[in-house]
């Protein structure tokens, strides 16, 4: 008889985001129920106001803005603008104009062609730009000057990447007027990265169908809506609700019970038997489960 060792299974705490299944896969039998009731005649704003709340919970959001199970990516979502005025100095002195946003990539200085619609815009000497951010990856503040050095011509864009998308950021631009020309007109603006959901989330099927019904919902397509509706209840039904726990666990596995490990051994035997057998030994460890199975 073959000595039976105990085994040590140790296993590092996982902290996922509480994801709300029951509450989604609800969600998406009220949207069916409400796009059967209401025709052609649908509560867009509602329907899309819960299905992006769907969405957002399905991501795992983190309590700092950040996803569980969706990523920033450097591509263009929204925009925050700020326009200044830069006035002439006697002394050549440099002012200093700021924009800040959350989770952004890129700042773009942008001198419009005119000013007051009419008039001619002048042009801006920018002489660096220092970006203070917090990147997604880490919680320490960090800094970076850029150097420009440059007179930026109306009608010119001229794009700076932060180092990493910032979770937060601030973009402060060292600039002064031509005195020759007078003042001159400029835009910050910062570009918001877009939330890309992964691909191995256990809810990104649902994740596809929500959005798949809010385009739905844009067209007043009932028919789409309740189809796709029904598949994500169905989605989130199959979807393991272990995927949205906390594991903080260091635990000893037991030893076996003699009778089951028995068993076990003479399931291995007949798998690796005739095609009767391995079809017999699949029914034995089928009851095995059941039977130990968690009451």
């Amino acid at each position: 008889m073959k000595r039976m060792i105990p085994l040590i299974v140790f296993a590092t705490a996982v902290y996922a985001a509480e994801i709300p299944v029951q509450r989604v896969a609800d969600d998406a039998k009220v949207v069916d129920r409400v796009a059967e009731a209401a025709k052609r005649d649908l509560p867009q704003d509602l329907l899309k106001r819960i299905l992006n709340e769907d969405i957002e919970a399905l991501r795992g959001k983190r309590a700092d803005g950040t996803y569980e199970y969706a990523t920033f990516e450097r591509l263009e979502a929204s925009r925050d603008s700020k326009s200044y005025s830069v006035q002439p100095r006697k002394n050549d002195a440099l002012d200093t104009f700021d924009v800040k946003g959350s989770f952004v990539y890129r700042l773009l200085i942008e001198m419009p062609s005119r000013r007051m619609l009419v008039t001619k815009n002048r042009r801006v000497f920018v002489d660096h730009i220092d970006l203070e951010f917090v990147p997604i990856s880490s919680s320490a503040a960090q800094r970076q000057t850029v150097k420009v050095e440059a007179w930026v011509e109306p009608g010119e864009v001229k794009p700076i990447d932060f180092p990493e998308v910032a979770r937060q950021g601030v973009a402060r631009v060292s600039a002064k007027a031509d005195p020759g020309a007078g003042y001159g007109n400029f835009v910050l603006t910062l570009i918001h990265a877009k939330v890309v959901d992964n691909a191995d989330s256990p809810y990104a099927d649902a994740v596809a169908s929500a959005k798949a019904i809010i385009r739905a919902v844009d067209n007043n397509d009932t028919k789409s809506i309740r189809a796709m509706a029904d598949r994500m209840h169905g989605d989130l039904d199959k979807t393991p609700r272990a995927a949205a726990q906390t594991v903080d666990v260091v635990a000893a596995k037991p030893t076996p019970d003699a009778d089951i490990y028995a068993e076990l051994q003479s399931i291995e035997d007949l798998l690796t038997g005739s095609d009767a057998e391995k079809r017999q030994g699949l029914d034995r460890l089928h009851q095995l489960v059941r039977r130990l199975r968690p009451r």
